[in-house]
């Protein structure tokens, strides 16, 4: 057992207490009241009776000629009493007791060493227990969102402490759990409320569960406590920090005499006595230092710093005048820093709207610079397709003399069956109705012509690019047939419409079909090895799902230094060409969101490439590109 702390003039005491006694005897009658000392019962009247009523009756064999009782109180019960000086001494916790100091003016003239107390003294202090099976409970940082269970605000071990603890690991009981609950004394109904699942966590002061565990009320093996902590002497499981124990304290209204004598009394309670083991204490020693409580209540604004959480502008002022010094300072260096803010503000402004002025003024002449340069295209594009179209006459004008001559047969045998009198309705109908094929099929080569040599300003819609492909190869068929070349259509079912303009399309089929014709003018027919001079034009869909075109012809193919500058504008490798089909046909494709590219054709000779996006995809590309526009 350890030994309780003395005074160190207790020999003294000794001495002086049988005086003491001999005059507190003598000086009594037998009308004076007995001593009422108000004691907390935390766990109920019937508790407080078995742990404080030995106490009391120790003070009454003390003083026999007036005796003494005990009165159990709740916490407002105590308050209460105090006020109406119904009791002359009051025993309670360390909480309670700073705030009766501030309230009424009690004075502490002793604290209870408990048997339990630590190494510094302090034996108060808060455990927060969860059942043992709630692993997920662990540190104070979890009782975010759980439901919280404690005695009353106002008890000292068995809710303020924690309270402190709680806001050092970011907690807010009244903010962040999710609920908070006050069960009232007993305290045993918060350990029965965590055992049968009624709450997730309950707060108790340090050593209620093991004096329930001793008294066979609780199985301590159901519980855990949370955040344990370790101090040297102290063997209650425990969740904070620890505080000085109970104190008795004498009212103001209590004679300093009686205060006295009952002190003496106790400090002579020897550590062993019957009384002290009712308590659980080792005896009495002089009041400890109760500064770490008024420091926990002025954390938590409570007790007699209630008043912090209303602070007048006085009180700020008053208190904090150095730092508002500061700031009146810093607000003054803010309102010249403004100032020459909103000057750099105004500079800047002007600054940036001139410019901005610049700035429209460049993108107008951009625009003019842009919009001179698609005219321009519009124009290389007009004259490449006459330039085609030039290249191609003799071609263009056999296929038309074949209608015309056709015509010019038919009419001058119709004329000779009508002077000869022979012509017979049936087959004049015949021949006047060939003689309308005919000229219908003039009149499409015609039209054809004329849509692709006209100008005209780029119309983007959905089409099919197998009619843009067969449209491109009828204008060719005549170079073809002049050249023994045959023109070999593989054109895919079903191709999705891409979003183009249609005579730029056919321009660059045309182009890659007049050069792959071009390509194969000095390729002999029927050779050895039995190949037949053909240029084939295939439509489909790549791996990425757009339309793709291929020309392939079987002509010499291309050297790599032709490959590097195959697309470079006025290269050329036949004589006498411009060198700007292809490249305007790589523009042309570009700006429909397409790709153009040659590669090697496996039977010899080149295949040229461009892919086209679907409708839906160049649709989205558009709007992708609309606000940059």
């Amino acid at each position: 057992m350890r030994t309780r702390p003395r005074l160190d003039c207790l020999t003294l005491v000794g001495v002086l207490v049988g005086l003491w006694s001999g005059m507190a005897t003598a000086t009594a009658t037998a009308t004076e009241p007995p001593i009422r000392v108000g004691v907390l019962a935390y766990r109920g009247g019937d508790h407080a009776n078995a742990a404080w009523e030995p106490t009391i009756q120790y003070l009454a064999q003390q003083f026999p000629g007036r005796g003494a009782q005990m009165v159990p109180l709740d916490l407002p019960g105590m308050d209460a009493a105090v006020q109406a000086r119904t009791v002359d001494f009051v025993l309670t916790n360390t909480g309670n007791y700073v705030e009766l100091e501030a309230r009424h003016g009690v004075t502490r003239i002793a604290t209870l060493h408990s048997f339990r107390a630590g190494t510094s003294g302090g034996a108060i202090g808060s455990a927060l227990i969860v059942r043992a099976d709630r692993t997920g409970i662990r540190g104070m940082d979890d009782l975010k969102g759980q439901t919280v269970m404690a005695i009353d605000p106002d008890a000292f071990g068995g809710f303020q402490v924690a309270w402190g603890a709680m806001l050092k690991a970011g907690v807010d009981p009244y903010r962040d759990l999710k609920e908070l609950r006050f069960s009232g004394f007993p305290v045993d109904r918060v350990v029965f409320a965590v055992r049968d699942g009624a709450v997730d966590v309950g707060v108790l002061r340090a050593c209620v569960l093991e004096e329930l565990a001793v008294e066979g009320r609780v199985d301590p093996g159901q519980f855990r406590v949370l955040a344990p902590k370790t101090v040297p002497g102290f063997d209650c499981a425990l969740s904070t920090d620890l505080y000085p124990d109970w104190p008795l304290a004498r009212l103001a209204s209590t004679p300093e005499d009686l205060a006295k004598a009952v002190v003496v009394a106790l400090f002579q309670m020897p550590a062993d006595h019957p009384a002290a083991k009712a308590g659980g204490y080792e005896g009495w020693t002089v009041p400890l230092d109760y500064q770490p409580v008024h420091t926990l209540f002025r954390s938590l604004r409570i007790g007699p710093y209630r008043y912090l959480r209303d602070v007048s502008l006085i009180d700020i002022a008053r208190e904090h005048w150095e730092w508002l010094a500061v700031g009146a300072m810093a607000l003054l260096w803010w309102a010249v820093h403004s100032l020459r803010v909103e000057h750099l503000i105004k500079v800047r402004t002007a600054e940036l709207r001139t410019a901005n002025h610049d700035l429209v003024r460049e993108m107008a002449e951009r625009r003019r610079a842009e919009e001179t340069a698609r005219e321009r295209q519009k124009e290389m594009d007009h004259v490449a397709r006459l330039s085609i179209l030039g290249e191609m006459a003799s071609n263009l004008a056999h296929e038309l003399n074949q209608p015309l001559g056709a015509i010019a047969n038919y009419a001058r045998g119709c004329t000779r069956r009508l002077e000869m009198g022979t012509g017979d309705p049936a087959q004049l109908v015949e021949i006047t109705r060939a003689i309308a094929e005919q000229a219908e099929r003039a009149g499409q080569i015609i039209a054809r012509i004329r849509n692709f040599v006209r100008k005209r300003t780029s119309q983007l819609e959905p089409m099919d690019v197998n009619e843009a492909v067969r449209t491109a190869v009828s204008l060719c068929q005549g170079q073809a047939r002049n050249g023994g070349v045959t023109i070999a259509l593989d054109l895919a079912d079903d191709l999705p419409l891409v979003m183009a303009d249609r005579v730029q399309i056919e321009q660059v089929v045309l182009n890659l079909v007049k050069n792959a014709l071009d390509a194969m003018q000095d390729v002999p027919g029927g050779t050895a090895d039995g190949r037949v001079r053909t240029v084939t034009v295939h439509s489909g869909r790549d791996e990425e799902g757009r339309v793709a075109v291929a020309v392939a012809d079987q002509g010499h193919g291309i050297s790599e230094e032709a490959r590097a500058r195959l697309f470079d504008p006025f290269f050329t490798t036949k004589s006498g060409g411009m060198g700007l089909g292809l490249s305007i046909c790589r523009t042309i494709v570009e700006t429909h969101g397409g790709h153009l590219w040659a590669t090697d054709n496996a039977g010899g000779g080149v295949v040229m490439r461009f892919t086209l996006p679907i409708v839906d995809e160049a649709r989205r590309a558009g709007k992708e590109e609309q606000p940059h526009g």
